[in-house]
């Protein structure tokens, strides 16, 4: 694709709002607006849940950013980040059917991030932040579930979580493993780095090792911020120190989330049929035919090597099938239910070069939303 396609694409911007109902005639008129429209705002008036039958609000999915940490850009700001904030309510819409508009924000401030989701809140029904940079993703998105009552996921966290888990569950399907038993090398330590580790460990696997910039998070090192320090007392269960090299000898499986180079001889001490996800994109952490030469599976964050890791296969249905059940939270049982929901769609499909669907299967979607909403109400996060 050549630049003049891609900025022909995004000319004037990629959303627009269509009307649900005909506003042709002047019946059609006083039925949208006045005088109409006044007897539905003094219903709400008085009960206000009836805005989720009566407005857009309960099916609007709000995507908010500070433009902090914009997918390989890093700190662009707010208005260089509104084309890809754009780009992820079009997702929306195309894979769930979901309305959804692009908030960005010009702060940096936590504080001011949640105030401003805070009173924003009778406007939409799900909030899915995005590109905003660690360890500051972390609060933010901690304090805005603890302050609304509605679905809210840090997507470059959990979607990317769950992707993976449900590529690696696929891949130790392909091989006859079990997930439970593999030692897994997770390098990265920042927003999608932590959630894999903890949506790991959640779904059974111990051995987990995080590597950040500086070695293996242990509880030896000084030099953790509050969240390493916390991840390195679940993890690491072998109590291993040093980097990259000492991590990966004899691990079952790596799996790449950060910019961080990864020489093609660590790949080689692995252990036997080993599992290599090389997440960083558009430069994967070793070329994917560097690692086919040691791994027999293989995957990258790129549409054109064989398992693409892509969080489109994720939020959709996550957040459709949570707004669908009337779900108060995202919870990490329904991220785990999501997992295995893109899992099965491929059923006797797997394969060593396809562990998960592709990003534009159709199936996708609707299993994902199906397995999240019984999560969410097996567990109990719904509005009664």
């Amino acid at each position: 694709m050549t630049d003049e396609e891609i900025f022909a694409g995004h000319m004037g911007g990629k959303l627009s709002v269509e009307l649900a109902a005909p506003l042709e005639t002047q019946r059609d008129l006083s039925i949208a607006y006045t005088p109409g429209v006044a007897q539905v705002s003094r219903a709400i008036a008085t009960d206000e849940t009836l805005a989720k039958r009566y407005t857009w609000t309960d099916r609007l999915v709000v995507v908010v950013s500070d433009g902090s940490a914009v997918l390989g850009l890093g700190d662009i700001g707010p208005r260089a980040s509104l084309p890809v904030m754009e780009g992820k309510a079009a997702l929306f819409k195309k894979f769930a059917g979901l309305n959804s508009i692009p908030i960005v924000l010009d702060t940096k401030d936590s504080d001011e991030i949640v105030e401003t989701l805070i009173r924003l809140r009778p406007s939409f029904g799900a909030v899915n932040l995005e590109d905003i940079s660690a360890p500051r993703c972390f609060e933010i998105e901690r304090r805005v579930i603890e302050a609304l009552d509605c679905p809210v996921m840090h997507d470059d966290q959990h979607g990317t979580a769950i992707v993976v888990l449900a590529a690696l569950t696929g891949a130790a399907k392909v091989q006859g493993r079990d997930i439970a038993g593999l030692k897994v090398v997770i390098s990265g330590a920042g927003a999608a780095g932590v959630a894999c580790a903890n949506i790991l460990l959640a779904s059974g696997i111990s051995d987990v090792i995080v590597l950040d910039s500086k070695g293996i998070c242990c509880h030896t090192r000084t030099d953790l911020n509050e969240v390493k320090s916390e991840l390195a007392v679940r993890t690491n269960p072998r109590d291993l120190s040093g980097g990259a090299a000492e991590a990966l000898v004899g691990a079952d499986v790596f799996i790449g989330v950060s910019a961080g180079k990864i020489p093609e001889e660590l790949i080689a001490s692995m252990a036997d049929r080993s599992i290599v996800f090389a997440l960083s994109n558009p430069d994967p952490e070793i070329h994917p035919e560097d690692a086919q030469k040691y791994a027999e599976i293989v995957a990258t964050g790129r549409s054109d090597f064989p398992n693409q890791i892509n969080n489109v296969l994720a939020f959709p249905g996550v957040f459709k099938g949570a707004l669908d059940a009337g779900a108060r939270r995202i919870t990490e049982g329904m991220k785990i239910a999501a997992a295995n929901a893109i899992c099965d769609v491929l059923g006797d499909e797997l394969a060593a070069d396809k562990i998960v669907p592709s990003p534009l299967d159709p199936r996708v979607a609707t299993a994902v939303a199906e397995a999240v909403g019984a999560a969410a109400k097996a567990e109990g996060v719904t509005h009664d």
